[in-house]
């Protein structure tokens, strides 16, 4: 079963629970990812995290609940998992516009979110330069924080901003610079998910074998086999839409299918004019 089938088959699953409390690791176990690749994956592929996919998908049957004469709407807000109307009202009106008890007046203009599929569309007009390489385990030093299992939520997509930021002005980005060795040469976004034990990391890391004192942390990333990205952009938004295009034009044709490891990012060089870089993806063969 390839992986588009499996993207799919985790779609009917959400279907067929959607008044239930939906586990985002047995979402992904459905389409046979771990938890973070199933994410990633699903906004790159849809334009919108999971959790709010399933937010429209639940608003968009409440309309048909809430249009039924004796509905109530203490009763449609538990039914979707909402544990009060204002909770509930609150979610409504960010999909629709309207609160619940507009509903049922004419003319109320709501909006339908039907339930998505997965398909292949021939893209791929831009060339990307990339290669296969196994790799043997290897060191990164660096420091790292607890990321909300949302990765693609503001809160996580700021607080590596702020990573960054801070160690360029404290002087550990200078320091981290000093040890690096080795490959991937360059400074590394490390993205680092334990869904056995819930947890998922952001490192901000050079790769090295050098001693660290306790003033930095080291991360050991298995071997794998790497589908390696490189590519070049204005600011460091560049290499976010580069594994946007890897995910959604490279890997459904290619083969191979998202492995269970980190994602890395390399920035080879910051120049204010131009960014080069590379993206790691850990792949196995479909």
């Amino acid at each position: 079963m390839d992986w588009i089938t499996r993207m799919n088959a985790a779609i009917n699953y959400i279907e067929e629970h959607i008044t239930d409390e939906l586990d985002f690791s047995k979402i992904a176990q459905i389409a046979c990812s771990s938890a973070y690749h199933f994410q990633r994956i699903f906004i790159c592929m849809t334009g919108m995290p999971l959790s709010e996919y399933i937010r429209r998908r639940r608003m968009s049957l409440a309309v048909a609940d809430l249009k039924q004469n004796e509905a109530k709407i203490v009763d449609i807000a538990l039914k979707y998992g909402y544990s009060s109307p204002t909770a509930f009202n609150r979610a409504f009106q960010s999909v629709h516009g309207i609160a619940p008890s507009l509903v049922k007046k004419d003319g109320a203009t709501v909006k339908s979110y039907p339930p998505i599929s997965f398909k292949i569309t021939v893209k791929g007009a831009e060339g990307m330069n990339y290669r296969i390489e196994k790799k043997e385990a290897f060191r990164i030093v660096g420091f790292s924080s607890p990321l909300d299992q949302d990765f693609y939520s503001d809160y996580n997509q700021q607080l590596v901003s702020q990573m960054w930021q801070l160690s360029a002005t404290n002087g550990t980005t200078s320091k981290l610079l000093t040890l690096m060795e080795g490959v991937p040469s360059g400074l590394l976004g490390v993205m680092v998910c334990d869904d056995s034990l819930e947890e998922w990391r952001y490192f901000a890391a050079v790769s090295s074998t050098k001693e660290i004192g306790n003033t930095l942390e080291e991360y050991i990333v298995p071997p794998y086999t790497w589908a390696i990205f490189s590519g070049e952009g204005k600011d460091t938004d560049a290499i976010k839409e580069l594994g946007t295009r890897v995910i959604t034009e490279w890997l459904p044709t290619s083969g191979y299918e998202y492995d269970n490891g980190p994602d890395i990012e390399v920035y080879l060089s910051e120049e204010p004019e131009c960014v080069k870089f590379e993206f790691w993806m850990p792949v196995k063969k479909v």
